[in-house]
């Protein structure tokens, strides 16, 4: 019996960590679609045409690296390169934050990321990924000039009303707030923050593009 402990307790050891990895989870703060817009090296419309995984180096222990490659057939650029990006790389499973997309180029996807160079880009669970067809015509529009005229803009989330600006560079996110921790709100879908001529930052909605020297705007 003494000599069969140390392969239980071993046993037990790998049962235990196999229980707790479902609980170490990627875990993402929520941002408005423009922050990632801006936050991002490219933005692009594209489709998955296929994925393999392969090795991306090793570890600290000298374990290998294992990634996810999706091979991608680029539609539009909206921010990023001259080059057409070919390679997407994203970690294995959405526990260590990688972000699975569909194969076969039958579904196409909005994707912002990090540019690696020589036509690829990197991709977590934490970057803007979305279906194509699930994105409002203003988030569509907005992707060719609107979000990037307020980059330099600060967008808040608003955890709880009331809650107020500090500076006039900040607009307030409050769809957390307001439609119960919803990330995909009315603010998210039909507004962009947009820097003015006088240097402050408000909410902008409508479908033609807005000239910079506007004052009056449409309130959340």
């Amino acid at each position: 019996m003494p000599a069969a402990l140390p392969s239980l307790l071993a046993w037990l050891a790998v049962l235990l960590l196999g229980r707790a990895r479902p609980a170490d989870a990627c875990s993402c703060s929520p941002i408005h679609p423009q922050q990632a817009f801006c936050n991002a090296d490219v933005v692009m419309r594209a489709k998955a045409v296929s994925a393999k995984e392969v090795d991306s180096g090793n570890d600290m222990y000298g374990n290998p690296i294992k990634q996810i490659q999706y091979e991608i057939k680029q539609i539009k650029m909206f921010k990023g390169p001259d080059k057409d990006i070919e390679f997407i790389y994203t970690a294995p499973s959405t526990a260590v934050c990688g972000r699975l997309l569909d194969t076969g180029g039958k579904k196409e996807y909005l994707i912002a990321g990090k540019s690696e160079g020589n036509g690829k880009m990197h991709i977590t669970l934490c970057d803007l990924v979305s279906t194509w067809d699930s994105l409002s015509p203003t988030q569509k529009k907005s992707l060719n000039q609107r979000y990037q005229m307020g980059c330099e803009c600060k967008i808040s989330r608003c955890l709880s009303i009331p809650c107020f600006v500090s500076s006039s560079d900040e607009c307030l996110w409050t769809d957390w707030a307001m439609e119960k921790n919803n990330v995909d709100g009315r603010q998210a879908k039909h507004y962009a923050c947009i820097k003015r001529s006088d240097g402050s930052c408000a909410w902008y909605r409508g479908m033609a593009p807005p000239k910079q020297e506007f004052l009056d705007i449409e309130d959340p």
